[in-house]
């Protein structure tokens, strides 16, 4: 049986840890995550989904703010003798300390097709950037950026109304399967790891404040895939006098014809307002208002009118 410690934080990560956990040749032996954190209004104390889940299953559980200066972390992770240790999503860089301890490799669940997307934010770039297709794939870890040798990879097609959360969710689901695919074969020699191409390495840095913004110059296409890109996650927006109007769906209506006055509402109907974008025109059709709930466009636009 393979004695595995994973590390993860998010909800994205816990399907595939549930799924290694209830594998018959796998035991998760620890599992490491970030440290609790304040959360909403109350500051309410939260733990991350797989502490629980270590918890309700009786798995040590570590949570370092910085595993590279932890010592007493790491030898607690020597002392138990794993064969591999899987990452996904876990928030920190690990040292080559870290990556020596166990027995095979420390293998990785990246949410791109690598090289492409090296980096953080690897599910939103692409929507992001209108790309039509994305994936995941397993990788062994290295000190650089994502840049180890792939073992696994699984396209995903991005649909054109597709939100991060619709990919997370899609990700999260293919995930398990690949990971316990790649320590099986990387044990029966079935699995060679690639290097990686030195072509078409891109990278996917973490989102920016400035980048939350919706640019009205901009086609009605970039747009309406910032919007989608970023979709609760924080959401685009853009400012009404001086209150905050997110945007949660939009339609392209036209990419194609220039405009001059970009930003202008030109029609409302009970579709959704129509905005001049610097190319083509965007419908606008669920908001949520600066301290109020998400509701249509057209909602928000007869209340201001009053």
């Amino acid at each position: 049986m393979l004695k595995v410690v994973f590390f993860g934080t998010p909800q994205i990560a816990l399907p595939s840890l549930e799924f290694l956990n209830a594998s018959h040749d796998i035991e998760i032996v620890g599992i490491v995550t970030q440290p609790d954190k304040p959360v909403g209004r109350g500051q309410k104390i939260q733990f991350p989904p797989l502490k629980e889940f270590g918890i309700n299953n009786d798995i040590p559980v570590f949570q370092p703010k910085s595993i590279r200066k932890e010592p007493d972390v790491i030898n607690a992770l020597k002392a138990l003798d794993p064969d591999f240790f899987v990452t996904f999503a876990f928030g920190q860089i690990l040292s080559q300390e870290v990556l020596d301890i166990p027995k095979y490799e420390t293998i990785n669940l990246h949410a791109s097709l690598l090289p492409k997307y090296r980096g953080a934010n690897p599910i939103q770039r692409a929507i992001i950037n209108g790309d039509n297709q994305t994936g995941i794939c397993t990788m062994i870890t290295e000190l650089g950026l994502d840049s180890g040798d792939v073992c696994i990879k699984l396209p995903i097609k991005i649909g054109d109304d597709m939100t991060c959360v619709d990919l997370y969710k899609e990700i999260s689901e293919k995930s398990p399967k690949l990971i316990y695919e790649t320590l099986i074969g990387l044990i029966d020699k079935t699995i060679k790891p690639m290097a990686q191409p030195s072509d078409g390495i891109t990278q996917a840095p973490k989102l920016t404040k400035e980048e939350t913004i919706i640019n009205w110059k901009k086609s009605a296409r970039e747009i309406h895939n910032l919007v989608r890109g970023i979709y609760n996650m924080p959401s685009a927006y853009f400012l009404y006098g001086e209150k905050i109007i997110k945007v949660l769906k939009t339609k392209v209506l036209n990419n194609e014809t220039p405009n001059s006055t970009p930003g202008e509402f030109v029609n409302v109907s009970q579709e959704g307002i129509e905005v001049n974008c610097g190319l083509g025109k965007l419908l606008l059709q669920i908001v949520k208002p600066e301290g109020k709930g998400q509701m249509s466009a057209r909602d928000w636009y007869n209340g201001i009118r009053k």
